[in-house]
């Protein structure tokens, strides 16, 4: 944390990343488990989820075009965990944020699709969410506005250029906001786009992965800013990855077990009614500690 002062750098930044072997343009966060003078990244962001362009229009990749060519003469096991790199601030004035819901047959389709346009931008990144996988999530930035062809082409590509879609655009400013809600089970946010302003996205990111009821008039989703139109509910920290399980939803269930359940069975069920701890197990020792307390 003490490093991004000096770089003239806030949390969530975008900041380029250049080593003497190449370029990318990432988010920056702070981390307390990082030692000063250094910045950690994981391998998965290769250019399957991540792209852009650099400041002299060349082709981003993912991480690896960051570290080193050294490898394993016998194993061929490429030298991943180091590289000397400089970080400064992206300069990109203009962020777009998409995400939807889409239905499992497309939801492969559509994220191929987008993955073609990446590259039109100084930075993009796309991945998918939800438990069924059939969520994406799209985070880019420019220097300046794109196209409003390249954001008609995103548009569409999330389902969000249907007669039932909301939308406010102010091209003179390069604003351009999409919202769709569905009707089957209540009114919920089911995609939207925020292009030029995506400060919205502390409150209408987490209503629509929340999947919470809007309570308010439709159109209130429009509103630009960081100031949510309805009262935010309060998102419970996910302890099991493998199948979207929070601790509310472990909380509530160890307090409905019998008092006499030794801390296995406990466990057991859990895993039995909720699966949390079934699958890659990482979740376990968290499990065992809320079971305890």
């Amino acid at each position: 944390p003490d490093d991004l002062p000096p770089l003239g750098l806030q949390a969530g930044d975008l900041v380029q990343v250049t080593s003497k072997r190449g370029r990318i343009v990432v988010p920056v966060q702070p981390d307390e488990g990082v030692a000063p003078g250094q910045a950690f990244m994981a391998m998965h962001w290769g250019s399957e989820y991540l792209s852009g362009r650099d400041r002299d229009g060349r082709p981003l990749a993912g991480v690896n075009a960051l570290t080193t060519s050294a490898h394993c003469p016998r194993s061929k096991q490429p030298e991943l965990k180091h590289a000397a790199v400089r970080i400064e601030p992206a300069g990109l004035g203009w962020s777009l944020l998409g995400a939807a819901w889409l239905p499992a047959e497309t939801a492969l389709s559509v994220r191929e699709g987008l993955r073609r346009l990446l590259p039109e931008l100084a930075f993009a990144s796309c991945v998918p969410f939800g438990q069924d996988g059939c969520g994406l999530l799209l985070r880019a930035a420019d220097a300046a506005a794109p196209d409003p062809a390249l954001l008609a082409r995103i548009t569409a590509l999330l389902g969000l250029d249907v007669p039932a879609t909301l939308a406010y655009t102010d091209a003179a400013r390069g604003q351009w906001r999409r919202v769709l809600t569905s009707t089957d089970t209540g009114r919920r946010v089911q995609g939207f786009l925020l292009a030029g302003d995506a400060r919205a996205e502390a409150w209408l990111l987490p209503l629509l992965l929340q999947r919470d009821a809007v309570q308010v008039d439709a159109r209130a989703l429009l509103l630009p800013g960081a100031q949510p139109p309805q009262p935010a509910r309060a998102r419970s920290p996910q302890v099991c990855g493998c199948h979207g399980v929070d601790a509310a939803a472990i909380d509530a269930a160890l307090a409905q077990q019998p008092a006499d359940l030794d801390e296995d069975a406990r466990l057991q069920t859990l895993q039995s009614g909720l699966r949390c701890g079934t699958g890659c197990g990482s979740c376990v020792p968290e499990l065992r500690q809320r079971i305890r307390r």
